[in-house]
């Protein structure tokens, strides 16, 4: 039926009968290589669906491409009535063409009806010989056929057939529909075709040859606002959809729903004016929106809440000595926890996003790690009253044993003393929830005791002789993280916390080498004074404008160390629970492509800080949440010949 050469999709269709796999590569094909918006089969779905929406693609491809890619509109007319007779012999049970052969599995396991494949090309029909819209009505008619059997479909096949999903999911779809429409105004004009209900233009003055000769005033500006008032509407009705339904498809239903609000914040950010310009959407504003859906997704509309019991016992679970809605203290426990994932939060860190791929209890966990962490660096960080810091850091570590062992401590060598989590700023929020972290995940305390260590180092130690003496103090500002989180994380080989300290050492390095030149501007330099000889480097090189032959060489040679400590600590992926294995893997995968970035700029560390993109993170957390955390892939791969700008990174302790 199809002539040689008549669609541009059809030139890599293989022969008509062909074998199911030769029909579904090619489905795959056509899925993964035409133009589009948004990955059909989008990554955030179930593999397992993956193939089931190229054949659904394929189909709706084809069938939209007959009608809007043959510029004769009897022959597209013909070619759309030969698509449906191809359609009735798939549901015969005799497909011929590929995208047939390939959709019919399809059909017969996910139970899908004719009707929504049929509706698709009655308004494919629609559009050869409708240009023009009379009314509200006919414009939402025909979004019944040309949108909402998109949306049933994939609820279909996504195990979805109830009337309640539908409706939601129709009121989604038109509005898509519409906002697309209200968008595309200049581009439809030039096709002959205008979506705008007349009806609705003639309100507010407007005639149909005011919209063909492209008259922009307040009228069209008014029409717009109005249009869009309605298309929200829709959104708003269709939007819990992506709360009732399972897993990852509530990201992607949550990403296109907002994705069509923002072509109309778009609109109305432009001043309205569709006659002659179309808005876009930029990356940055998709990232975002891709955050938005991802986030409420993994967070579930909250940012933080009290721990539930500790599952199964292993290393890392005691239960709680503070059961929840027991006793008076649990209150305090959770308001407890409430802080210590505002402070994370605040803090604007790497850790916080890994915080989400957790179980609630782990994420409350972390929190309180991270927060108490970030208050014993602030101690050390903020001020110049050396004598002030370990004072300070010295009531951190009194108020740390009084909270875990309920008894007074001397923080100062002064008897006559007041009580230590008094007047220290934040201690008395965040102590009941670390304490009670302690207890679920049977954590040493004395790793938080060498995280203080770690501190006073910095108050009094500007330079380090040896890579020995340098471990150590990486082993407490970052090793003693890296055991922390382990326990949270759950593990029942004692390897792990070997493993653990290796990867908090390899962050650390990484943060060392980013932060050169910024450290020695603060009057410290951590990389071991032995090395700095071997490669002829002086401690004043790192004050230059951009980093000498010798510093590079230096710091090449620091990076190579960092890099045997993640490929060492990259084991650690196996031995920790299943379900902590995501947050490990973002934060492994974050820190190693920053040091694979750096080593890309060839080491200038010596300007603007390298970071990493806030879209190639967001990747990262999509990746880590969805389906693609392994071991294999746990380090970002190493090429020194890449050139790329980047994005964020974190403090030099902590995250």
């Amino acid at each position: 039926m199809l002539r040689p050469g008549e669609l541009e999709i059809a030139a890599n269709v293989p022969a008509s009968g062909c074998s199911p796999q030769e029909a579904q590569s090619y489905t795959r094909w056509l899925a993964t290589h035409h133009y589009e918006n948004f990955n059909v089969a989008s990554w955030l779905l179930p593999k397992g669906l993956h193939q089931h929406f190229y054949n659904l693609y394929a189909y709706c491809r084809w069938a939209d491409d007959l009608g809007d890619e043959v510029p004769d509109k009897t022959r597209a007319l013909e070619l759309l009535d030969w698509w449906e007779r191809e359609l009735d012999a798939c549901y015969n049970g005799h497909p011929s063409h590929p995208v047939f052969i390939a959709l019919r599995p399809t059909i017969i396991a996910k139970d899908i009806p004719r009707q929504p494949f049929a509706d698709l090309l009655r308004a494919f029909r629609q559009d050869q010989v409708v240009k023009r819209y009379a009314t509200w009505s006919s414009v939402l008619d025909y979004c019944v056929y040309s949108a909402n059997p998109v949306g049933r479909l994939v609820l279909y096949l996504c195990g979805y057939r109830d009337a309640e999903r539908q409706r939601m999911s129709d009121a989604t779809c038109t509005a898509l529909q519409l906002a697309n429409f209200w968008q595309d105004v200049s581009r439809d004009l030039e096709k002959g075709r205008i979506y705008i209900p007349l009806d609705a233009a003639a309100t507010h003055g407007l005639t149909e040859n005011d919209i063909v000769e492209r008259r922009f005033d307040q009228r069209y500006v008014r029409l717009m606002k109005d249009l869009i008032a309605q298309t929200r509407a829709l959104f708003a009705q269709g939007l819990p959809l992506a709360s009732a339904v399972k897993g990852r498809l509530s990201v992607d239903l949550e990403m296109f729903s907002r994705g069509g609000i923002a072509v109309l914040d778009a609109i109305e950010a432009m001043g309205y004016d569709t006659l002659h310009h179309r808005p876009a959407i930029t990356k940055a504003k998709q990232v975002g929106l891709l955050v938005r859906a991802i986030v409420s997704q993994l967070s579930g509309g909250r940012s933080g809440s009290p721990p539930q019991a500790a599952s199964t016992p292993s290393v890392r679970a005691v239960p709680a000595t503070t059961q929840r809605g027991q006793d008076p203290a649990s209150a305090v426990i959770a308001s407890s926890y409430t802080e210590c994932h505002s402070i994370a939060r605040d803090a604007n860190s790497n850790f916080y996003y890994a915080f989400f791929l957790l179980p609630a209890p782990k994420r409350d966990a972390l929190a309180a790690l991270y927060a108490f962490n970030r208050l014993v660096d602030d101690v050390s960080d903020e001020g110049n009253d050396l004598a002030a810091k370990q004072r300070g850091l010295a009531r951190w570590r009194a108020a740390l044993d009084q909270a875990i062992t309920g008894q007074e401590q001397a923080f100062d060598g002064n008897a006559a003393m007041i009580p230590p989590a008094e007047g220290l700023l934040g201690a008395a929020e965040i102590l009941p929830a670390l304490v009670d972290t302690i207890a679920r995940y049977n954590m040493p305390s004395r790793y938080l005791h060498d995280l203080i260590s770690g501190a006073e180092m910095d108050l009094t130690i500007r330079a380090y002789a040896s890579f020995p003496r340098l471990k150590e103090y990486c082993y407490r500002v970052a090793g003693t993280v890296g055991l922390t989180c382990t326990h949270v994380f759950g593990f029942r080989d004692s390897r792990a916390l070997d493993l653990a300290e290796k990867l908090g050492l390899a962050f650390q390095l990484t943060n060392i080498i980013r932060d050169v030149a910024e450290d020695y501007r603060l009057g410290r330099v951590y990389l071991p004074e032995d090395d700095l000889a071997r490669y002829g480097v002086a401690p004043s090189d790192f004050a230059e404008s951009e980093a000498t032959l010798g510093v590079r060489e230096l710091l090449r040679f620091e990076a190579d160390r960092a890099w045997q400590f993640y490929e060492e600590g990259a084991a650690l992926f196996g031995l920790i629970d299943p379900d902590s294995r995501g947050a490990l893997w973002l934060l492994a995968h974050t820190y190693s492509a920053l040091l694979a970035r750096i080593e890309s700029l060839d080491f200038a560390v010596f300007g603007e800080r390298v970071r990493l993109s806030k879209a190639e993170k967001m990747m990262f957390i999509a990746k880590a949440r969805f389906g693609r955390a392994k071991e294999e892939t746990i380090l970002e791969k190493r090429d020194r010949d890449r050139r790329r700008a980047g994005g964020t990174g974190s403090r030099r302790r902590t995250g």
